[in-house]
């Protein structure tokens, strides 16, 4: 993963609703996720394959932002 994707992944993550972020089942948003991020850059195959397993790997972190971001 390259740092530019890993930065636009993040800050999708950031500017997401934090609602959005906490209703999806953890598929629904792992989709989610690559598809905005694949909005802002082209991915091929390979790539959208490791960015759906790091998003599922960091699917705790993505949460516990949201529910922070919400509740503060």
């Amino acid at each position: 993963m390259t740092p530019q994707m890993m930065r636009q992944l993040w800050s999708v993550v950031e500017n997401a609703h934090s609602q959005t972020l906490l209703q999806m089942d953890d598929n629904s948003l792992v989709h989610w996720l690559v598809k905005q991020t694949a909005t802002q850059a082209l991915l091929d195959g390979c790539e959208t394959d490791f960015l759906s397993e790091y998003i599922k790997s960091r699917l705790h972190l993505i949460r516990d932002i949201a529910y922070e971001r919400q509740y503060s």
